[in-house]
C-alpha cells in the first residue's frame, strides 16, 4: 500500500502569495484546500514578509503536508518587480524550510505544460484545468489555482526527482 502525500504548492508574489494543498494516493490526485496571503500593501517591506511567512507558516502547522514546491521567478522586463517577486519566494521559501520541509522548484512553463499541455497557458486555461483535474476545488483566485497547479506539476515530477537522486 502506497502511504498518500500532502503536497503544498505555492505561486509566490508580495501582493498576493496563491497556496494549494493536494492528497496524491498514488496515481490520484486530491483537492485538499487553497487560497491566497494577501499582506497590507500599506506596511513596510520587512513586515510585509513577515505577514507572508508567518501566514505560511500557520497554514503548513494546520495541514501538515508532507512535500513543498514552489514556482520559480519569472524573469521580468522590470529589475525592481523582479527583485520584489525575488523577496517574496524567500519569504516562502524560508518558513516552508523552517517547518522541515524540503522545497522543489519549477519553472512556469513546466507547470503549465504539467496541467494544460501548452507551455504557454494562460490564467483562465490553469484555472479550468483545476477545476477539471482537482473537482471539488470550486472557482479559485487566479493564484490560489496557479498554486495548485504548481503541486500538481511535483506530484506527476517527484518520481523523476526521487530517480534521478538515488542514481546521482
Amino acid at each position: 500500500m502506497i502511504r498518500p502525500l500532502t503536497i503544498i504548492g505555492l505561486d509566490p508574489g508580495l501582493r498576493h502569495t496563491g497556496w494549494g494543498l493536494i492528497r496524491q494516493e498514488g496515481n490520484r490526485l486530491s483537492y485538499v484546500a487553497a487560497g491566497r496571503i494577501n499582506p497590507e500593501p500599506d506596511l513596510p517591506m520587512a513586515a510585509r514578509l513577515y505577514e507572508l511567512a508567518r501566514g505560511l507558516t500557520a497554514i503548513v502547522e494546520q495541514h501538515r503536508p508532507d512535500e513543498a514546491a514552489i514556482e520559480e521567478t519569472f524573469v521580468n522586463k522590470n529589475p525592481l518587480s523582479a527583485l520584489k517577486l525575488g523577496q517574496a519566494r524567500g519569504a516562502a521559501m524560508l518558513a516552508l524550510a523552517q517547518t522541515g520541509l524540503t522545497v522543489s522548484e519549477y519553472p512556469a512553463n513546466r507547470v503549465k505544460q504539467s496541467v494544460t499541455g501548452y507551455g504557454h497557458a494562460d490564467k483562465n486555461q490553469i484555472q479550468a484545468m483545476m477545476g477539471i483535474l482537482l473537482p471539488g476545488s470550486g472557482k479559485l483566485a487566479a493564484d490560489a489555482a496557479d498554486a495548485l497547479a504548481v503541486a500538481v506539476t511535483h506530484a506527476h515530477h517527484r518520481g523523476l526527482l526521487q530517480s534521478s537522486k538515488a542514481a546521482g
